[in-house]
C-alpha cells in the first residue's frame, strides 16, 4: 500500500469539502476507494460530505462502514449519534453515544494508535503506542495493541511474549487470550493454541471464534475427525455471511479429504462454491484432489471468475492453478500451460523468495558442519531410534514413501512436522523472507547437554502426533534436508531417508503445484526451481561426504519399477522385518495431508513419472537451467 498516495488523496478530498466543492470531493474519494477500499477514514470523510449535502441516509451508510472497519473513530460515532437522533432512532443514537463515551475514556494516544492500526499504518501506530507505554507500561490494553501490531508485522515471538505478559496481569482478558491463541497458531504451536482455545471455551462454549480457533489447532495437530462435526455445528448455528459459510464448508471438506472421505469432501467443496462462486481456494482444492474431473460448465465458471475484474489476487492465483490441472486432465496442454505459467507468475510476484539467500545459507551450513565437527560430537544427542525423517524436494514421492512405511505395524505416519525447522530458527535466527537459518555456525556453541535436551524436546513435542503408540514414527517435512546436521547432532540414531525424483519430473511437479501460505516459494519460477534443485543436490552431497552412510537415498523411479525390492531395502535400513502390508500401502487407512493424499490411496503406477513430457515445448529453459543435474541427480 502506498500510504503517501492514500493520505494525499484523503487530504485533497478534505480540502475540496472545506471549499464546498462536494461533487469533486466525492469523486476524489471514489478514486481513493479503488486504491484502498478498506481505508476507514475515506468513509468518514464521505460521511462529512453527505452531511453537508443534507443526505442523512447516505451519510449514515458511509459512517457505519467507517466504524465497521475502524471502531476507534470518535468523529464518526459523534456524527452517527447526531444523525440518528435527528431521524428519531433513539436506540441507535444511544448505542453510538455509548461507543463515543468509551473512546473518550481511553487515553488519546491509545485511540490514535488503534485507529492507525485499523487502517494498516503499522509503523506509525507502533511508534505512537510505544511512546504511550513509556508513560504507562502496565496498561494491558496498550500492551495488547502493541502485540497485535507486532503480530501483523510478522514479529510473532515478540507478540507472544507481550500477550503472555498481558495474561499474567489480567488472566480473564479474553480478547487478549484469543490473540495469544492466534499467535501460537501462526508459530505452529498447535498444542498450546488448543489449550488456550479450550480455556476460552470453558468460559463461553458457544463462541464461534473460540470454536474456530479450537478447530484450527486440532487440524494443526493432525486431529481431523473432531473438526468435521465441529464445523457442521458452526454451519448449523447461523453463520454470519455467505463468506463464512464458504470458509466452513471448505474447512470441513479439507478434513474429510484428509481422512479419506473423498465424496463427502467433494460435496462440501461444491457447497463452498455455491456460497461463494469465485472462491479460488475451493476450486483449487477440488483440482488438488488429483482425481476430480471438472465438467464443461465448471471450467467455464472458473474461466469467467479468473478474468473477472473484481476477483481478489489470491483467488485469481488459485483459479489459474485449478484451470491448469483441469485442462491438463483433458489433454489440452497448451491451454493448461498458459494457466500454470500465469498462476506461477502472479504467485512469484507476490512472494519474497531470493535464490541468493538460500545459496548463501547453504555455503554457511557447509562451512559449519564438517566431518571434524561430527567426529568430535559422535556420542552426543538422544539415544532413541524412533524418529524416521523423510526429506528431499517437494513432489519427489515422499508421501508415497511415508504411506509405504506407515503401512508397517511398527511405524506411525504423522505429518510434516515443524519442530526441527523451528529449533534451527531459535538457535541460528531465521531469514525473515525464507525462514532459513542465518547463522548455522552458532550450533558449534551447543554442549553435549544442549544436544541431548533438544533431542528430548523433539520427542516430547512430537508425542502429541503419535496416537497409535508404535515404536517408530515419521516426520515427512521435506525442508529438513537443510537440517540433516542438526538432526544428526540431537538424534543420532534416527533414520534419515532422502527421496529423490529425476529433475524434470520433480521440478515440473513443483511448477504445477500451488503450496499453502508462504511454503516453498522457490517453486514459482523456472530459474528459481532449477537453482533450488541443484542447491538441494549440492547440500545432500555435502551431508554424504561429512556423514557417510547416514542418509539412505531412495529414488522414486526405483520404487515404481521394483516396489518390493525398494521396500525391503528401506525396512532393512531401519532394522525392521519385512511385512507384506507395505506392498498394499494403498489399502492403509490413515490421514494424509499433502497434495498426494488421493494418489497414495491408489496402487502404484508409472503414469506420473513422465507427465512433464506433455509440456516439453515450454520446458526447454528448465532443461537448460538444470544442466548437469539432469544426469548427475542420482549420484
Amino acid at each position: 500500500m502506498n500510504f503517501s498516495e492514500r493520505d494525499a488523496l484523503l487530504e485533497e478530498a478534505t480540502d475540496l469539502r472545506s471549499r464546498q466543492r462536494l461533487p469533486e470531493a466525492l469523486a476524489t474519494l471514489a478514486r481513493l476507494q479503488i486504491l484502498d477500499p478498506l481505508f476507514s477514514r475515506l468513509y468518514q470523510e464521505r460521511g462529512h460530505c453527505h452531511v453537508l449535502l443534507r443526505d442523512a441516509p447516505a451519510a449514515i451508510d458511509a459512517l457505519c462502514e467507517a466504524v465497521r472497519l475502524n471502531p476507534t473513530l470518535p468523529a464518526s460515532w459523534d456524527m452517527l449519534e447526531q444523525l440518528y437522533r435527528m431521524l428519531g432512532d433513539t436506540a441507535q443514537a444511544t448505542m453510538s453515544a455509548q461507543r463515543l463515551a468509551i473512546l473518550r475514556q481511553l487515553p488519546p494516544q491509545v485511540v490514535v494508535a488503534n485507529s492507525l492500526f485499523a487502517d494498516g499504518d503499522l509503523p506509525t501506530a507502533e511508534e505512537v503506542i510505544r511512546d504511550y507505554l513509556r508513560e504507562d507500561g502496565d496498561n494491558v490494553g496498550a500492551l495488547r495493541l502493541l502485540a497485535r501490531i507486532r503480530q501483523d508485522r510478522d514479529a510473532f515471538d515478540e507478540a507472544e511474549v507481550l500477550l503472555k505478559s498481558v495474561l499474567d496481569r489480567a488472566p480473564d482478558y479474553h480478547p487478549a487470550r484469543l490473540d495469544y491463541a492466534m499467535v501460537l497458531l501462526q508459530q505452529q504451536k498447535h498444542l498450546q493454541a488448543r489449550r488456550e482455545a479450550r480455556h476460552l471455551l470453558g468460559h463461553d462454549p458457544d463462541n464461534r471464534e473460540y470454536l474456530k480457533h479450537y478447530g484450527a489447532a486440532c487440524v494443526g495437530l493432525g486431529d481431523h475427525e473432531p473438526v468435521i462435526d465441529l464445523y457442521e455445528r458452526l454451519l448449523a448455528g447461523q453463520p454470519q455471511s455467505g463468506a463464512e459459510v464458504a470458509d466452513l464448508r471448505l474447512w470441513r471438506a479439507n478434513a474429510l479429504k484428509v481422512t479419506g472421505r473423498q465424496q463427502e469432501a467433494v460435496a462440501d467443496y461444491r457447497a463452498s462454491l455455491t456460497a461463494r462462486p469465485d472462491y479460488g481456494v475451493a476450486w483449487f482444492s477440488l483440482s488438488n484432489l488429483k482425481t476430480y474431473r471438472f465438467a464443461d460448465g465448471e471450467i467455464a465458471r472458473m474461466r469467467a471468475a479468473e478474468c473477472g475484474p473484481a476477483v481478489q489476487d489470491m483467488d485469481r492465483i488459485y483459479l489459474c492453478f485449478a484451470l491448469g490441472k483441469a485442462l491438463e486432465d483433458r489433454g489440452d496442454y497448451a491451454s493448461s500451460w498458459h494457466y500454470y505459467e500465469r498462476g506461477n507468475a502472479l504467485r512469484r510476484a507476490a512472494g519474497r523468495y531470493r535464490p541468493d539467500v538460500a545459496e548463501s545459507c547453504a555455503r554457511r551450513i557447509k562451512r559449519a558442519f564438517t566431518a571434524e565437527f561430527f567426529a568430535a560430537r559422535a556420542d552426543w544427542g538422544m539415544d532413541d531410534p524412533a524418529p524416521i525423517f523423510i526429506l528431499g524436494m517437494p513432489r519427489s514421492g515422499s508421501t508415497l514413501i511415508e504411506q509405504i512405511l506407515a503401512s508397517h505395524s511398527r511405524v506411525e505416519g504423522t505429518q510434516e512436522l515443524t519442530e526441527i525447522g523451528r529449533y534451527a530458527g531459535e538457535l541460528c535466527d531465521a531469514d525473515p523472507d525464507c525462514g532459513l537459518p542465518l547463522h548455522p555456525e552458532r550450533l558449534r556453541r551447543l554442549t553435549a547437554e544442549d544436544a541431548r535436551a533438544l533431542g528430548e524436546r523433539f520427542l516430547a513435542e512430537t508425542r502429541t502426533h503419535r496416537r497409535l503408540g508404535r515404536p517408530f514414527f515419521i516426520d515427512k517435512m521435506p525442508n529438513n534436508f537443510w537440517h540433516v546436521g542438526l538432526i544428526n547432532l540431537i538424534l543420532p540414531r534416527s533414520t534419515i531417508i532422502d527421496v529423490r525424483r529425476e529433475p524434470m519430473g520433480c521440478c515440473f511437479g513443483n511448477l504445477k503445484q500451488l503450496f499453502g501460505t508462504t511454503n516453498q516459494e522457490f517453486s514459482y519460477g523456472i530459474d528459481d526451481i532449477a537453482r533450488h534443485y541443484r542447491l538441494y543436490l549440492d547440500l545432500m552431497r555435502h551431508w554424504d561426504q561429512v556423514l557417510p552412510g547416514r542418509v539412505l537415498r531412495v529414488r522414486c523411479e526405483d520404487v515404481v519399477e521394483d516396489l518390493e525390492g525398494s521396500v525391503r531395502r528401506m525396512l532393512e535400513h531401519i532394522a525392521l522385518p519385512f511385512e507384506p502390508a507395505c506392498l498394499s500401502f494403498h489399502e492403509t487407512r490413515r490421514s494424509v495431508r499433502t497434495p498426494s493424499s488421493e494418489q497414495v490411496r491408489q496402487p502404484i503406477g508409472r503414469e506420473g513419472l513422465a507427465q512433464w513430457q506433455h509440456y516439453a515445448p515450454w520446458l526447454a529453459s528448465l532443461r537448460d537451467a538444470l544442466g548437469d543435474a539432469l544426469t548427475g541427480y542420482g549420484d
